[in-house]
């Protein structure tokens, strides 16, 4: 199987080499073309154009900024007959325009979003890994190729739900930084050192993330109070102690409040007994 990549940022210059090291024989093309000097010097075919990269793989992958440069780096080239997998980030609204512009232009289509940093990339053990979504045919097709640089996950023929999946997770990570800096910015000013907090936090939210199992349960169910220990009442209560607390430490509750607030406004409503699911309703518009 003869493979293209689009792109050689550090993401499509880290999935190349996976590839090369594992014998696939690659062509390359970069917009800057002088990224492509040291892969030539690892046994990777240099294309002159997008156009001539995408006729010479079986196997197109793109991997560029946004889906505006995608569209851009292909317009006019024949797709027809070609396997092309966006690994570029986007919207599930933008991998569901461009799978119908790949399949109008004679391509099976698949969309990933890559859940792994470059230095992830090519290294089993790191537990990296690329959502797909789209052909399942193509899926399963070229499956071999696609687990080489990371392991390879399916989550539908819907083109826009690897991209979903994708923004899902990254907005929980978010969320969690945000946390994490708030811990971390109550604790400055104080003799205490944050490597020795660091080790405390991880474990504390490693504790709590299986939280997660007990929401979708109760999202599946629609009882939001099965299962709950500690209730909206109780919590809201606690939240005072916490903006309290980030005021005598002169600390920003800004990365707080949102969350707190939409506690407040569901235990209005009258949902004293539920955990935090319920503040899920609120955020549907």
């Amino acid at each position: 199987m003869e493979l293209t990549l689009l792109g050689l940022g550090a993401m499509g210059t880290a999935l190349a080499r996976a590839w090369l090291a594992a014998g696939y024989p690659l062509t390359v093309w970069n917009r800057t073309a002088g990224r492509a000097a040291p892969l030539a010097a690892e046994g990777a075919a240099v294309a002159a154009t997008a156009a001539e990269a995408v006729a010479a793989g079986d196997l197109v992958v793109v991997c560029l900024l946004d889906d505006a440069s995608v569209g851009e780096a292909l317009a006019g080239v024949d797709l027809t007959g070609k396997d092309l997998v966006n690994l570029t980030t986007g919207t599930p609204a933008q991998a569901r325009a461009r799978a119908e512009w790949a399949e109008s232009r004679g391509a099976r289509f698949l969309d990933g979003g890559i859940m792994a940093v470059p230095p992830m990339i090519g290294v089993p053990e790191s537990g990296g890994y690329v959502l797909y979504s789209g052909s399942r045919a193509l899926f399963d097709a070229r499956h071999d190729a696609l687990a080489v640089p990371a392991g390879a996950r399916y989550v539908g023929t819907d083109p826009g739900f690897a991209a979903l999946h994708d923004v899902a997770l990254l907005s929980a990570m978010t969320g969690m930084f945000a946390g994490v800096s708030h811990a971390f910015a109550l604790l400055r000013g104080e003799d205490l050192a944050p490597k020795d907090f660091a080790p405390l936090l991880v474990e504390w939210l490693t504790a709590m993330a299986p939280a997660a199992y007990e929401i979708a349960g109760q999202l599946e169910s629609g009882d939001y109070t099965e299962g709950v220990v500690s209730n909206l009442a109780m919590m809201v209560e606690g939240n005072a102690t916490l903006l309290r607390t980030a005021e005598e430490q002169r600390v920003s509750a800004e990365l707080l409040i949102p969350f707190t607030a939409l506690m407040e406004r569901r235990l209005a409503d009258g949902h004293a007994d539920e955990g935090t699911t319920g503040v899920i309703e609120l955020l549907i518009r």
